[in-house]
Formats: C-alpha cells, sequence, structure tokens
C-alpha cells in the first residue's frame, strides 16, 4: 500500500508542531422524550467539555466505564453527530464547520473502525466490495483501481488478495475485522478512530489484531484514537490515555504513569476491578 495520501491542496499546510487532531471544549447535550406532555424534556449530558489533542503517528487511548461518554466521543470526532458546543480540528480544520461535500471530501482523511466485525460488514457483498466502498462512496477511483487498492489493503493486513471474492460470513471473527480494518486504511487516512476494536474477539485473537494494528502504525504512519473498556489493552498500543467520567476527562498520561500511580478515585476503581489491577 502507498503511503497516507497528502491533504487537499485547499485546506492550508498544518505547522510542523501543529497537533493533528485538537479536541476543544466539546460537549453533546441529548434531549430525551417527555414523561408527560406537560413535563420539561429530560436532558442527559454525554461529554461535559472535553479537551486534548493527539499528534500524528501517535495512539490515545479513551477508557472509562459503559456511559462514561467514550462512544459519544467517537461519534463527534467523526463528525457522524454535532457537538452542542466545542470543536473537532483535523489539521486546524474544523470538521463540523464544513459542508456536506467537504466533509465528505475530508472523510478521505480520517475513518473508523467498529467494535462488532460482523455487524459492520454487508453480507450481502463480497469483501473486496467491502473494502472498496469508501472509494466508490467518494467516487475517488475507478473500478480498476478500486479492485487494486482493495487487494492492496486485504494483503496488508494479512489476509490474500484472492479472499476479496468471498463473504464476510466465510471469514473469522478476527478475519472479519481484519477487513473491516482494510475497509479504514483504503483511503489512506491519517487518522483511524478505534471503537473497542477487539472488545468482540476471543482473547486469543486480540492480541493478533492489537499486533496488526501497531504494524500498520509503523509502516504507514496512522493515528489512532483508541476508545475501550479494557485497561490492559490501551496500555499495550497507545503512547497516552486519558479516563473519561461521567463525560469528563478525570485524569490523563502515559500508561505507566497512570497504571502504575493512578491519582484520581475513578482510575483507582478501575484498576481495582481488573484482575491484576489491569498491568499486562
Amino acid at each position: 500500500m502507498n503511503a497516507p495520501a497528502k491533504p487537499d491542496s485547499a485546506h492550508a499546510s498544518p505547522a510542523v508542531d501543529a497537533p493533528l487532531l485538537a479536541v476543544a471544549g466539546l460537549a453533546k447535550i441529548y434531549t430525551l422524550p417527555r414523561r408527560h406532555p406537560l413535563a420539561a424534556a429530560p436532558v442527559v449530558q454525554a461529554l461535559g467539555g472535553v479537551s486534548f489533542t493527539l499528534r500524528a503517528g501517535r495512539s490515545l487511548g479513551v477508557v472509562g466505564e459503559s456511559g462514561s461518554g467514550k462512544s459519544t466521543l467517537a461519534r463527534l470526532v467523526m463528525a457522524l453527530e454535532r457537538p452542542s458546543a466545542g470543536r473537532v480540528l483535523l489539521e486546524g480544520v474544523d470538521l463540523h464547520q464544513l459542508d456536506a461535500a467537504a466533509l465528505r471530501r475530508a472523510r478521505t482523511q480520517f475513518q473508523m473502525v467498529f467494535q462488532d466485525p460482523y455487524g459492520s460488514l454487508d453480507p450481502r457483498r463480497t469483501v473486496a466490495q467491502t473494502v472498496a466502498e469508501p472509494l466508490a462512496v467518494l467516487h475517488r477511483a475507478g473500478v480498476v483501481e478500486r479492485r487494486e487498492r482493495a487487494a492492496e489493503a486485504l494483503e496488508a493486513v494479512g489476509l490474500r488478495a484472492a479472499d476479496g471474492a468471498k463473504y464476510p460470513h466465510e471469514f473469522s471473527g478476527g478475519q472479519r475485522q481484519r477487513i473491516a480494518i482494510a475497509r479504514a486504511l483504503i483511503t489512506r487516512p491519517k487518522l483511524i478512530v478505534a471503537d473497542e476494536p477487539v472488545s468482540a474477539l476471543d482473547v486469543s485473537v486480540q492480541a493478533q489484531v492489537l499486533n496488526l494494528m501497531q504494524d500498520l502504525q509503523d509502516r504507514y504512519g496512522v493515528t489512532y484514537l483508541f476508545i475501550s473498556h479494557d485497561l490492559a489493552v490501551v496500555e499495550h498500543v497507545c503512547d497516552e490515555v486519558l479516563v473519561l467520567y461521567e463525560g469528563r476527562i478525570v485524569e490523563q498520561g502515559a500508561p505507566a504513569q497512570l497504571f502504575g500511580a493512578p491519582q484520581h478515585p475513578y482510575t483507582q476503581r478501575l484498576l481495582a476491578a481488573v484482575p491484576g489491577g489491569g498491568r499486562t
């Protein structure tokens, strides 16, 4: 596979020391259905002023229990939902200020790997069609180029080009997640948001997929925002970790620092709940 593509020329080149991703004051409030016609609609704050930066070629882990705001953060970074407040800057460009056409072009630079390696793949489409789908949607390549790029992506994740003619049900869970990673790679993105990418896999397969993701980072310089509830997983693959609690960052630092001497009571409780204290 070729090196990641350069950003659109319409965007100004970022400063050399600028972060690839900058999240500033990100908040999300959901309005729930009214319990009574005369009652005010209840609201839930899923995120409350989250800010962080992520430099190119690095991996940032986001950990927390269910309901902490991790998946909401992933959807906002991917511009799948609009924030109630705050900004998501990719190479200095605010994704939520782009119009539909500009956002579609920008999506070549950031892709997502979902939790369920089967549910995220269309069972009616061949693997090659699925992997090449982002190129088809973005109208960035012809049929022949899409086929060639799909074959390259499959080989990059340890599968064969011939596997492109098969269907998702013909593969194991770990292989299906490799297919999902190949689909994310095909646009040659700079950022991949991985939302619980190994939680649905057997423990023996998790390590293989994590090692693959690290190998791909070394080869292509891809940057990861890694969402997980598993502290051992983020310790293994991430350069830095932030802990979300009730939609806010309560602690952030290098894995050795965070897991070796956690300062916040919530982080301490998370580690205490993991056999071995979260250490790998």
